[in-house]
């Protein structure tokens, strides 16, 4: 696996938590990398997403002015801001790279996955 997302937790909400995706064996510090979720019975989708030098961003309607994307330039991590949390934002959250450099909205483009997070907020 050569990314992992770490951060997740137990949180109330309105509560904030701040997830985190490194890469072991693996530099991605050229690629664009996407946050997603899968929440259960639900498909996967796509959160957030950064080009390679932080310079343009994407955020899905849901998360829109609540969670922020970042990366540490030039080999550091991805992270996910994520404030005002919901109940609805209840998922295993994934971080991924993909092959190219700018910004990349399709989940089939990215082709480097790790293990997800839980993150589970209570209301």
């Amino acid at each position: 696996v050569p990314l992992q997302a770490c951060g997740g937790g137990l949180v109330q909400a309105g509560d904030s938590l701040r997830l985190s995706c490194t890469a072991s064996r693996y530099t991605f510090s050229n690629n664009g990398v996407g946050w997603f979720r899968q929440a259960p019975g639900k498909e996967r989708e796509i959160v957030a997403a950064i080009n390679w030098n932080g310079g343009n961003t994407y955020y899905s309607d849901s998360v829109k002015g609540r969670f922020t994307i970042s990366r540490d330039r030039p080999k550091g991590p991805v992270y996910l801001q994520m404030n005002s949390l919901k109940s609805e934002d209840t998922a295993v959250y994934y971080c991924a790279a993909a092959r190219a450099s700018y910004l990349v909205t399709t989940g089939s483009l990215y082709n480097h996955w790790g293990q997800g997070t839980q993150l589970t907020v209570s209301s």
